[in-house]
């Protein structure tokens, strides 16, 4: 079988996606889960305060994460990004799935072995680039800042 006949096996063989509706609900859930961020911070506003706009972003930050993990936790986050495809994956919220995922799934492996182990194996990665990168990106901003 050569490589044109491969290709259109591939393409007989493979599910039919409904882009449209895909990128739809992509587009709804992601928004719909941002309107829930701003609520959040809507509402710890009315609660405290006292607070400054700092505090209450690190807040809801604290609350979307929590959110994120219970949802995971009681299997409807798995749910939502089955219908929701890459409008789950909103920073905050994504992120805390993709730690509290493999956490729950070796658990069983203990505590240690298991479920720390396993709790950064796709967080671990995102963490180091980012701390990477802007290590990388503040050396090139203090070497461009010697020239002026």
């Amino acid at each position: 079988m050569d490589k044109k006949e491969y290709a259109e096996l591939v393409k007989q063989t493979s599910p039919k996606t409904k882009e449209g509706r895909t990128i739809l609900l992509a587009f709804v859930a992601g928004g719909l889960i941002c309107v829930i961020g701003q609520a959040v911070s809507d509402a710890l506003s009315a609660l405290l305060p006292a607070f400054d706009k700092k505090d209450i972003g690190a807040l809801t930050g604290v609350v979307m994460i929590f959110l994120g993990s219970l949802l995971t936790g009681l299997g409807v986050y798995d749910k939502i990004g089955y219908y929701a495809g890459a409008g789950s994956v909103i920073p905050i919220t994504g992120f805390a799935n993709s730690i509290v995922s493999p956490a729950i799934e070796y658990n069983k492996e203990g505590i240690v072995f298991g479920l720390m182990a396993k709790m950064f194996s796709i967080a671990g990665p995102v963490i180091v680039s980012g701390v990477s990168a802007s290590a990388l990106i503040g050396v090139v901003y203090f070497i461009i800042g010697l020239f002026k």
